[in-house]
Parts: structure tokens; C-alpha cells; sequence
């Protein structure tokens, strides 16, 4: 199946998921990435606002903000800067950024939670079709952890030498470790 039709195919599944079962599987989703070792020994994560299409944020945000120093991207023209969770306004696609110019490398993140159209059983991701992502993990050097809904994980994805890798995909039902230092 080619990019562009597994973007459709998904997009089409999440309008199945009511308002309550998006945040139930949310809840479970965020509990499951609470209990993982690389969540709990992370000081500094790369967040993500969440668009209305994705799995919902805002709770984890508000929860893991009093015990995290939490950050988010912000476009910058094809990339995304890194600035702390403080003062955010609706910034590039109608996606909540951070303001400011307190822009941080994403070699200071110790975490990194990744959203996705897709996910794979062995942790390619497919995204938007940007690349935003890619670009910025590409020198990313902590663990990287997709979440998503649970029928957002297919068997295989399509993919590119330039896509890069999750080490860990959470869902509300799993955890899928893929790099070793994840595996239960």
C-alpha cells in the first residue's frame, strides 16, 4: 500500500473513535508510557500539542508538567525548534506552539514522544509527509517513543532511507520495545 493511501485509510479510522474512547485511549496510552524506565529517569521531554486528529495531549501535558520539564516544537520554516512548555499561542497549521526564543537542542532531551499517522511493529513511522520529524530526530540521541492509537499500528509501512526510527511505540493496549535498552 503506498504512503498516500494508508494516510487516507487511517485518517478514515480515526473518525470511528468517539470523543470519550480518543481520551480513554489517551489516559491508557500515557499511563503505559508513565510506567517505562526511560520516562521516569527523563528530566527534559519533547512533547507535542496534539492536532484534533491525534492522540489527545492536553491532560498528559498539564500531569507530567509538575514533575517534567516538558518542551515542545515549533515550525521554522521546513524545520522545528525546540522551546520549554511555558507560553504557547495557535502557531504553523493551527498547531499550539511555544513562544519565545529560549530554542533548546534536541540533543538536551533525555525523551522524546513522537505522534504519527502510522506506526509499524518494527517502529518505522509514517507522518504527515513533511519530514518535520525526521529532520529533527535525526540528531536525536535519547530514546524516542511513538504514541498512538491502537489502530494506528499497522504490520509494516512503507519506507525511506531518511525515515528515522522509534526505539518504542506506546499504545492504551501496548508497548511495542523495538531498541534492546526498551525491551521489558
Amino acid at each position: 500500500m503506498e504512503k498516500s493511501d494508508i494516510r487516507k485509510a487511517i485518517k478514515e479510522a480515526k473518525k470511528t473513535l468517539g470523543k470519550e474512547a480518543r481520551e480513554e485511549e489517551a489516559r491508557q496510552c500515557f499511563l503505559r508510557l508513565e510506567e517505562m524506565d526511560c520516562y521516569q529517569r527523563a528530566k527534559n521531554i519533547l512533547a507535542y500539542a496534539s492536532l484534533p486528529d491525534e492522540l489527545p495531549t492536553g491532560e498528559f501535558l498539564q500531569t507530567a508538567s509538575h514533575s517534567k520539564r516538558l518542551f515542545l516544537p515549533r515550525v521554522n520554516g521546513n524545520d522545528l525548534d525546540i522551546l520549554p512548555l511555558d507560553n504557547c499561542a495557535v502557531g504553523a497549521f493551527g498547531i499550539l506552539e511555544p513562544i519565545g526564543d529560549d530554542v533548546h537542542s534536541v540533543k538536551e532531551m533525555d525523551l522524546i514522544i513522537v505522534p504519527a499517522v502510522a506506526f509499524d511493529r518494527q517502529g518505522n513511522r509514517l507522518g504527515r509527509g513533511r519530514g518535520y520529524y525526521d529532520r529533527l530526530l535525526a540528531d536525536a540521541v535519547c530514546p524516542k517513543v511513538g504514541v498512538a492509537f491502537s489502530l494506528q499500528i499497522l504490520d509494516s509501512l512503507p519506507t525511506e532511507c531518511h525515515d528515522i526510527m522509534m526505539d518504542a511505540v506506546v499504545t492504551a493496549t501496548d508497548i511495542i520495545a523495538i531498541s534492546e535498552p526498551l525491551k521489558l
